[in-house]
């Protein structure tokens, strides 16, 4: 008895029948109603946003928890519970606020400016 791949056909392999093209259609089909991966500008700009938007929440939470810390070590040493933890507290949320303001360049980072200033006194001398 012969197999499908000894009967003549076209060419070299196995004869194509009706199951390959419906196959090979419905594979077409598939790959067309599947969303295209975006690979370009677009996702390259969205990681940026991504990474940045991660900073800037690292940034404040380190400034909230590390004033917390100090707060209530100080609590802890001097016994003056819980006005070091209030105080450290809020003061740890403004240099929270002000480093996520100066990541997204809203504020300037002093060092940033006086080099500045610094370039533009040269130029005008």
């Amino acid at each position: 008895m012969a197999s499908q791949a000894d009967q003549p056909g076209d060419g070299p392999g196995p004869k194509r029948d009706g199951r390959l093209d419906r196959l090979d259609a419905e594979i077409a089909r598939q790959k067309a109603q599947r969303p295209v991966e975006d690979t370009g500008e677009a996702a390259t700009t969205a990681r940026a946003g991504y990474a940045q938007a991660m900073r800037m929440s690292s940034e404040f939470i380190a400034g909230v928890l590390l004033g917390a810390g100090i707060g209530w070590l100080i609590d802890y040493v001097f016994g003056t519970t819980p006005w070091g933890l209030i105080v450290f507290l809020m003061l740890g949320f403004a240099a929270g606020v002000l480093n996520v303001l100066r990541a997204a360049k809203v504020v300037e980072d002093p060092r940033e400016r006086l080099a500045r200033e610094e370039r533009e006194r040269r130029e005008r001398s």
